[in-house]
């Protein structure tokens, strides 16, 4: 075997952790790929016979190589949002299967990608790389450019953000959460009878301008209203979690969040739901998984 073929086969060996890498940071299969595969370029223009430990090697360039694309995404998501197609951003939320969008969110943790795509781009890598790889700081320091110390210091941020706030132990609401669940579990089925159980009769949803549909009433008023507009609109794909420390979900397809929901209960009853898209608003907020 000549020594270019023993590289690939090496690399190979290693494509499917790295893989694994890139997609936990970057929370996207096709930019997974992007990175891995621009990884394999490096390597070839690489001397490969002086690589001590070629799986270091590889992990610490695809994650330099995840790095410069999370610091590159904020710009490309601006222009996302300029140049999409007309309709709100619950239609095109809802556009897929909702069936399907809610297993692939469950398979990949969508709660906890949302998250980390609240943190800085040097708080991800080093929470990633140190709490999911067990890779130490001493080696995560350099892809960052900080010290030992500092890479500590950005995963311990991260992790307070991932792991929450004890405010989900607070009062009812756990049992609020089972209301919310129910609730977004009928507006999948696109189950009325169900929503219309769930919602009090007086229930409003209030849509910023991002959300609404253009010309369309920023509130929705009333049981049936509401429930009509769940079962065809964004709630379809949205999924419980910790918003400003409030009772809240969240639509975000392979964890880029396009809306945010806030939900208030009373009495085993929603009777209210605010609806927010506006991109600025959206960056402020603090996301958080549920700890159950």
């Amino acid at each position: 075997m000549d020594a270019r073929n023993l590289l690939a086969e090496q690399f190979e060996a290693n494509r499917f952790h790295l893989r694994t890498v890139a997609y936990r940071m970057l929370g996207s299969m096709s930019e997974a790929d992007d990175a891995v595969q621009e990884g394999w370029l490096r390597l070839n223009r690489s001397d490969a016979g002086s690589i001590e430990n070629l799986g270091g090697w590889l992990t610490t360039v695809v994650a330099r190589v995840c790095l410069d694309m999370l610091r590159s995404r904020k710009a490309r998501r601006e222009e996302s949002l300029d140049t999409s197609a007309p309709g709100s951003i619950a239609d095109r939320a809802a556009g897929g299967d909702p069936e399907q969008e809610a297993v692939l969110a469950d398979a990949v943790g969508l709660a906890l990608l949302v998250v980390l795509d609240t943190l800085s781009p040097a708080e991800r890598l080093a929470f990633v790389l140190h709490d999911t790889f067990g890779l130490p700081f001493d080696e995560i320091a350099p892809i960052v450019d900080r010290s030992p110390a500092a890479a500590r210091q950005l995963a311990s941020r991260a992790r307070r953000r991932v792991q929450g706030r004890e405010v989900a132990q607070r009062g009812d609401m756990r049992r609020q959460r089972e209301v919310v669940d129910a609730f977004l579990a009928a507006a999948r089925r696109s189950d009325f009878e169900a929503l219309l159980a769930i919602l009090a009769p007086d229930v409003v949803l209030r849509m910023d301008h991002a959300v609404a549909p253009a010309g369309a009433a920023t509130a929705v008023r009333g049981a049936e209203e509401v429930a009509r507009n769940a079962a065809r609109g964004g709630a379809r794909a949205a999924q419980p979690a910790l918003v400003d420390g409030a009772l809240g979900g969240v639509v975000a397809p392979l964890g880029r969040l396009l809306m945010v929901l806030y939900y208030t209960v009373r009495d085993g009853k929603i009777v209210e739901i605010e609806a927010v898209g506006d991109p600025e608003r959206l960056s402020r907020l603090d996301l958080a998984v549920f700890s159950d």
